[in-house]
């Protein structure tokens, strides 16, 4: 029987429940600038990882036990589900992922098949029950987003401006908004999945929606993450929504069945709600700031946390994700930190 997680207060949070002290959590917090993960990466590769649910979970909660964070997020990657609908893909080191049969017209966007989690990726759902047995504090798990996921399946792996795509989107637009239902009931029936797994909420990543302007966004990709939060919605969940370089979509994102927005660090918490928004912000330090002294840290932290401070749904968490120089203890003293202060805060202002 999965267990109720004892500190729930990043679930308050994003609830804009009143809780003891703002919650904490890092995107890529399991992962890269962990000694233990280095150790196993020389053995086995991001898939093999996440095919193995033991190991999976084990990665997972090591930086929840390191630095006492307030939420876990599932150790997997916005290419997971890919393969199960027909794209070849393979994450290489220091490239990222890349795809050997990339997206080129409508008649490839037809032959994409449809994911059966339970059979396609049954390593994801089996790695969410092992660690709701495991976890005292709440499992995130996630999806891509339907763009930044046929950005890569159009551009055949990363890329910088993101050329090829937009391209697609204006020039084959039967074919793009044919992609776009295809990416996005798969995103669907793979979040349904993991929720009835036992993950406690949802984060749908986005990371690189921002290369769009605001009528584009609402013309070509609005539509079906609409569709996606209104579905998933109904598995009573909380939602978050996340991109980088893409404040200037935060409105259209306050305007989506969602419950969270991530913040990147262009945006500040309280410029977010001067434009209005009303839903519980996440975010938002440069990731860049935790290779400073601490001082330095602890100063821009200390900022954010104050404006952060002024409603109950805030979490902290970084503008995008942990690197790879970043080190564990400075990550388990900022959440110490995060915690102490905000408690004290929090203490004063009842007082």
């Amino acid at each position: 029987m999965a267990q109720q997680p004892e500190n729930n207060t990043y679930l308050k949070a994003c609830r804009q429940e009143k809780a003891d002290h703002t919650p904490v959590w890092y995107m890529r917090q399991a992962g890269r600038s962990q000694p233990e993960y280095r150790k196993l990466k020389e053995k086995y590769s991001l898939f093999e990882i996440t095919r193995q649910p033991e190991l999976c979970a084990y990665v997972t909660k090591l930086p929840v036990d390191q630095y006492n964070n307030d939420a876990a997020i599932l150790y997997k990657d916005i290419m997971t589900p890919l393969p199960a609908i027909g794209v070849d893909v393979e994450i290489k080191s220091g490239i990222g992922p890349v795809i050997d049969n990339p997206i080129t017209g409508l008649d490839d966007v037809k032959k994409l098949g449809e994911i059966n989690p339970e059979e396609d990726v049954p390593y994801v759902l089996e790695t969410i029950k092992l660690l709701r047995e495991q976890l005292s504090v709440p499992l995130i798990s996630f999806s891509g987003a339907p763009f930044t996921l046929a950005s890569y399946m159009i551009e055949g792996g990363p890329s910088k401006n993101y050329h090829k795509t937009k391209a697609f989107m204006y020039a084959e637009q039967e074919a793009w908004f044919e992609l776009m239902d295809k990416l996005g009931e798969m995103t669907i029936t793979y979040v349904q999945a993991q929720v009835k797994a036992g993950a406690q909420a949802i984060q749908i990543f986005d990371s690189w929606v921002g290369t769009l302007n605001v009528e584009d966004y609402r013309t070509f990709v609005k539509p079906v993450m609409n569709k996606i939060f209104t579905a998933i919605r109904k598995e009573g969940v909380p939602l978050t929504m996340f991109g980088v370089g893409a404040s200037h979509l935060i409105k259209e994102w306050d305007d989506l069945p969602l419950d969270v927005i991530g913040l990147d660090w262009r945006l500040s918490v309280k410029e977010a709600r001067e434009m209005g928004v009303t839903k519980t912000l996440q975010g938002n330090l440069d990731p860049s700031i935790l290779l400073a002294p601490w001082e330095v840290i602890e100063e821009h932290a200390r900022k954010i946390l104050d404006q952060g401070l002024e409603d109950d749904g805030y979490i902290f968490n970084l503008g995008h994700g942990v690197f790879p120089e970043v080190k564990p203890e400075t990550l388990k003293k900022l959440t110490a930190f995060v915690h102490d202060y905000t408690s004290q805060r929090k203490k004063e202002r009842e007082a």
